[in-house]
């Protein structure tokens, strides 16, 4: 498994969100690319990067510091929010990022996920966000009646290197995460699935690691800001 630090991009910060809710937010660093770097120089082998306003107007707003964290650090880097085009996925590619995430457009329109992952082989991931088990979509502002699992089977045989997914009742709020729910949908799914929502310790990291289920990587934000979770300590643990 792979440790992703999670670098939620809002006005240009740093910030983490308590339940997804933009009004609720903590700013942790005025400047993303340092974060980036301190998070590269502790062993992270990926960063997960978000653009919280971009997932809302739908397009990127986050820009620059994503730009500046690419030319910061070696790491690959994945980025998530706001990116809705085969031009914005080709976009990102070509400015360096290792792998873009879809996540409203892989529920509104899946057949552009199907394309996106034909053209960029490797370079495409899905983001799938549930509450109570249902997806929500644009910023997790929208809720909808579809089943996450009936979702993810339909990317089976698409190509994508990865699904991204969130418990949205258990992001930012130090509370666990849906260990039942993450390892129903990796059983579910021949796609690798990485954790996110709600891993707040190193309690949390080895439950995910030990659910039954294979899975990908671990996606945490706040617990690493506040110290909860050693860095180092948990990237080598996760890899061994």
């Amino acid at each position: 498994m792979i440790l992703y630090p999670a670098i939620d991009l809002k006005d240009g910060k740093c910030v983490r969100l308590y339940k997804g809710r933009m009004e609720q937010e903590t700013v942790f660093n005025d400047s993303p690319s340092d974060q980036a770097i301190k998070f590269a120089n502790d062993g992270c082998e990926w960063l997960h990067l978000v653009d919280l306003n971009g997932a809302f107007a739908g397009s990127p707003i986050n820009s620059s510091p994503v730009e500046e964290i690419l030319k910061s650090v070696d790491v690959p880097v994945q980025l998530g929010g706001g990116i809705r085009s085969l031009q914005t996925i080709e976009s990102w590619l070509s400015k360096g990022l290792s792998r873009v995430i879809l996540g409203t457009v892989a529920v509104e329109d899946p057949s552009l996920v199907k394309q996106a992952a034909s053209e960029f082989p490797g370079k495409v991931a899905v983001g799938l966000d549930a509450r109570n088990g249902m997806i929500a979509t644009r910023g997790w502002a929208e809720e909808t009646d579809i089943n996450i699992i009936e979702l993810a089977k339909k990317f089976e045989d698409v190509g994508i290197s990865a699904i991204i997914y969130t418990d949205i009742n258990r992001d930012g709020a130090m509370q666990g995460p849906n260990i039942e729910a993450t390892a129903a949908l990796a059983n579910a799914v021949h796609i690798p699935i990485i954790a996110s929502g709600g891993v707040s310790s190193m309690d949390d990291l080895k439950a995910l690691k030990s659910c039954g289920a294979k899975l990908d990587g671990a996606i945490s934000g706040r617990a690493l800001y506040d110290g909860v979770i050693n860095v180092p300590e948990a990237a080598a643990f996760l890899k061994s």
